[in-house]
């Protein structure tokens, strides 16, 4: 069968022939309906994630995936090293399945899950979430930011969010979907700390998410501290996601000591382990459920998996996810 493969880390993975995938006692060989192209395999295959060390070279490439089962079923599932998610036929545990809603799109559905259990850990975890607060994200033309405003408020309840991203067009899309206010911000995030400061006194903000970091996370802590030694306390968690606008930024001790700003990161490491038990169970099924009523939505591109080294390399439109189809 056909596969995604590299032969060695920082190589862009070719389309070729490997060996049939083997089920275990009890698992069954399905046929890959979609295979999403994220961040987390474009770090593997570059060998800037740290699990990339433990990747046996060549390896096949892509994590998750919808799949058909021989039974006719749809599942979204993931893949079990040294097999790859973007091949036309996996292997897989009926255990360890989510079934995939009638009248939601393959491509959709295979898109979803990683950026979406992101901002949903982001915002009920590290965000610690309230129904009524009201909340920033700054990166929020992205996949995984876009989904963040859509989620803050179908889902856990926010009363005023606001978008902050450089695509004008994607910002008005947001609009639709959440975002009451947004932030149109070029290279240099100018005026970025001004209008921070100017909707955060009209609507506190309690919770800032972060998709960018470097210059916008420093102008927007800025903008949350306070001048006046009689300012009125409100706390405002603070969680750093991303870094797309820079690894580093310079923040002066007196932000944190002049207002209620809680600092705290999002990653695999800030989620508590019983969260990652609830998304098969919780999580993904819900998830699902808000595709198929049309209360979350995700644009996506496809292309076909003999074509995966220039969808590999190939931009993709703000908030879009490139899919291969096999």
């Amino acid at each position: 069968m056909k596969a995604a493969v590299i032969d060695a880390l920082g190589h862009t993975p070719v389309c070729r022939e490997v060996e049939e995938p083997s089920a275990p006692e009890g698992w069954v060989v399905g046929r890959v309906r979609a295979a999403a192209i994220k961040n987390i395999e474009r770090m593997l295959a570059a060998g800037t994630h740290y699990g990339s060390g433990h990747m046996a070279l060549p390896a096949q490439i892509g994590l998750d995936a919808v799949v058909e089962l021989p039974d006719g079923h749809r599942v979204y599932t993931g893949a079990t090293p040294p097999a790859g998610a973007m091949a036309e036929r996996m292997a897989v545990n009926p255990a360890q399945v989510i079934e995939v809603p009638t009248s939601v799109d393959d491509a959709v559905a295979a898109a979803l899950p990683n950026a979406a259990i992101s901002a949903w850990f982001a915002l009920e975890y590290a965000g610690q979430i309230q129904t009524g607060q009201s909340v920033l994200v700054l990166g929020a033309t992205g996949v995984t930011g876009g989904l963040a405003v859509q989620l803050a408020t179908q889902q856990f309840g926010a009363d005023h969010v606001v978008a902050v991203g450089r695509d004008e067009a994607r910002l008005e899309q947001l609009r639709t979907r959440g975002a009451d206010n947004v932030i149109r911000i070029d290279n240099e995030a100018t005026g970025l700390a001004d209008a921070v400061r100017a909707l955060h006194a009209e609507h506190p903000f309690d919770l800032v998410l972060d998709y960018l970091w470097g210059s916008p996370a420093e102008q927007t802590l800025r903008a949350l501290a306070n001048d006046d030694l009689a300012a009125t306390f409100h706390r405002t968690r603070f969680v750093q996601i991303g870094e797309t606008a820079g690894p580093t930024l310079t923040l002066p001790a007196s932000v944190m000591r002049s207002a209620g700003i809680e600092l705290v990161g999002q990653g695999g490491g800030s989620v508590p382990r019983e969260a990652f038990g609830r998304v098969m169970t919780e999580i993904l099924p819900a998830l699902f459920d808000m595709l198929s009523a049309g209360t979350l939505t995700l644009e996506t591109r496809t292309m076909p998996l003999d074509q995966v080294e220039s969808a590999w390399t190939q931009a993709t439109a703000s908030g879009e996810r490139m899919v291969i189809i096999p």
